[in-house]
C-alpha cells in the first residue's frame, strides 16, 4: 500500500478513536460535574460535610483529568486533520501523560475501594445518630436525602429498624422516623406501632448504589487505557508515515 493512502486509513481510525476517548473523557467530567455541583445524590451529601471531604478531592480529580482528556481530544483532532507533527508529538505526550495518570486512579480505587466503603457506612451510621437533632439545623439536606430512601425502597436504617434504637433526639424510645412507614407526615419521627414499620434494613440498596457508581468508573477507566493504547500507537505510525511521505513525495 502507498504511503500516502496507509496515512489517509491511520487519520481515519485515529479521529474515530479520538472521538471515543473524547466521549470517554466528558463522560469523566460529567460525573465530576455531578458530584461537585448536584447536592441531592446520595453520595456528595453524604461527604460533603464534616471534616471529610472525599467527594470534594474526587470530584476535583475527575474535572482535571475529564478536562485534559477534552483539550488533548481537541488537539489531536487539529494535528491528525493537518498532519502537524508537532502537534502530534505533543497529542502523543499528553496521551502518555493521562495514561500514567488512569493507572494511578485505577490502582487507587482498587487499594481504596474497601476504605471508602467503610466510611460510607460508618457515615450513614452517624447521620442515623444524628438524625433530627435540633442543633444540627445545617445537617437537614442530609437527612431528607435518608428519608427519601427509606420512604422510595421502604427499608428503615442501614441494617434493620432496630438500629433506631441508638438515635437519642426522639421524645420518647419507641418513636421511628415517619419515613420508615407509609406515613405522608412532613416530621422527623412519628409515634407508630413496630409492626407498621418497613422492618427490611436499606444496607443492600445502598452497597449496591455505591458499587454500581464504582463499576461505572472503573468502566470509563479501563475503556480509557485501552483507547489509548490504540491512540498512541497509531498516532506513532502516523508520524513516521507522514515523516516518510515528505522525504519520498513520488511514492505517495
Amino acid at each position: 500500500m502507498k504511503i500516502r493512502h496507509k496515512i489517509l486509513n491511520q487519520k481515519y481510525y485515529l479521529n474515530v478513536f479520538n472521538g471515543f476517548f473524547l466521549a470517554l473523557g466528558l463522560m469523566l467530567l460529567t460525573f465530576g460535574l455531578w458530584l461537585s455541583c448536584d447536592r441531592n445524590n446520595l453520595f456528595s451529601v453524604l461527604f460533603s460535610s464534616g471534616e471529610n471531604q472525599l467527594v470534594a478531592y474526587i470530584s476535583h480529580m475527575l474535572l482535571g483529568v475529564g478536562s485534559v482528556i477534552a483539550f488533548t481530544s481537541a488537539m489531536g483532532f487539529l494535528g491528525i486533520v493537518k498532519e502537524i507533527k508537532c502537534l502530534l508529538v505533543t497529542y502523543v505526550s499528553f496521551q502518555i501523560l493521562v495514561f500514567v495518570t488512569q493507572m494511578a486512579i485505577s490502582v487507587l480505587i482498587f487499594i481504596k475501594k474497601e476504605e471508602v466503603h467503610n466510611q460510607w457506612n460508618n457515615r450513614i451510621d452517624e447521620v442515623i445518630s444524628e438524625y433530627g437533632n435540633e442543633s444540627l439545623a445545617e445537617q437537614e439536606p442530609v437527612w431528607n436525602v435518608l428519608n427519601a430512601v427509606q420512604h422510595n425502597m421502604e427499608c428503615c436504617g442501614r441494617y434493620n429498624v432496630t438500629q433506631w434504637e441508638w438515635n437519642k433526639n426522639k421524645e420518647n424510645s419507641t418513636q421511628i422516623p415517619c419515613s420508615c412507614t407509609k406515613s405522608s407526615l412532613k416530621k422527623w419521627f412519628c409515634d407508630v406501632p413496630r409492626n407498621s414499620t418497613y422492618s427490611m434494613g436499606c444496607e443492600e440498596y445502598l452497597n449496591t448504589w455505591f458499587e454500581n457508581n464504582v463499576l461505572i468508573l472503573t468502566a470509563i477507566t479501563i475503556s480509557l487505557l485501552i483507547t489509548q493504547i490504540f491512540l498512541i500507537t497509531l498516532t506513532g505510525q502516523l508520524f513516521r508515515n507522514t515523516k516518510k511521505n515528505n522525504i519520498w513525495p513520488n511514492e505517495s
